[in-house]
């Protein structure tokens, strides 16, 4: 039995709200389960300095966690003090929604995705990929709706669940007593049917091929649940 109760297939409660913040060309607070994660994306008309005069446009994303994000509080990071753990998860928040744009129909122009966690209860990276995408595709549509952009960059939704083997058996979307207890933990993330990246590793024990084979699967049908959540999030 899950500490949550949860079958061993079976997602945390998703919800995504949107136009969450005034300024933000895109933003959205998803839910997933008691994890909560403030998502906004930022236009701005210049590109870092290696891709002007290339019409390519660009993606990347900045992730925090508030003080008492978590049980006890944690002091704030500042940028150029930012801890391994935090450059780790925004630079995978960053290449998983580039994977999803089309940077020619993007045009030369820059989206900065903000990932702030207000409560974390295990998965926050892959929430933020999830919710990064909503508040990006937001972004998006406000830029088509300008005349900024003509076709859409983004075809299909980017999102990412964890999965692992807990207590010898193979779970889907590990919250925190789970992730901190689990033997393997992974992180999976797709675009449609097909994968961007995945992060898994022997937490305490080892792991077969078949029992992999299983968390792709359990992963698969995660995302196609987030899948769906972000489509009607946009629509």
């Amino acid at each position: 039995m899950r500490p949550s109760g949860r079958n061993l297939d079976q997602m945390r409660d998703i919800s995504i709200e949107t136009d969450i913040t005034k300024h933000a060309e895109g933003s959205c607070l998803i839910r997933v389960g008691d994890t909560h994660v403030l998502c906004t994306a930022s236009v701005d008309e210049k590109v870092p300095p290696f891709l002007r005069n290339s019409g390519l446009g660009w993606v990347t994303a900045e992730y925090g966690m508030l003080p008492r994000a978590t049980t006890t509080r944690m002091r704030r990071e500042a940028k150029n003090g930012q801890s391994g753990r935090t450059q780790e998860i925004q630079r995978l928040i960053g290449r998983s929604l580039r994977a999803g744009v089309d940077r020619v129909a993007l045009g030369e122009r820059q989206i900065v995705v903000d990932c702030d966690v207000i409560q974390a209860d295990g998965g926050t990276r892959c929430a933020s990929i999830c919710g990064g995408w909503v508040a990006l595709k937001l972004a998006v549509n406000a830029l088509m709706k300008a005349g900024d952009v003509i076709s859409d960059p983004l075809s299909e939704p980017v999102s990412a669940v964890s999965c692992g083997i807990y207590a010898g058996q193979p779970v889907l979307d590990l919250d925190y007593p789970e992730d901190s207890e689990a033997g393997v933990d992974g992180n999976f993330v797709m675009t449609g049917e097909r994968l961007i990246e995945i992060q898994s590793s022997a937490e305490g024990t080892t792991f077969s091929r078949n029992q992999f084979e299983k968390l792709m699967d359990l992963a698969t049908q995660g995302c196609a649940e987030l899948m769906k959540e972000q489509v009607l999030a946009v629509s």
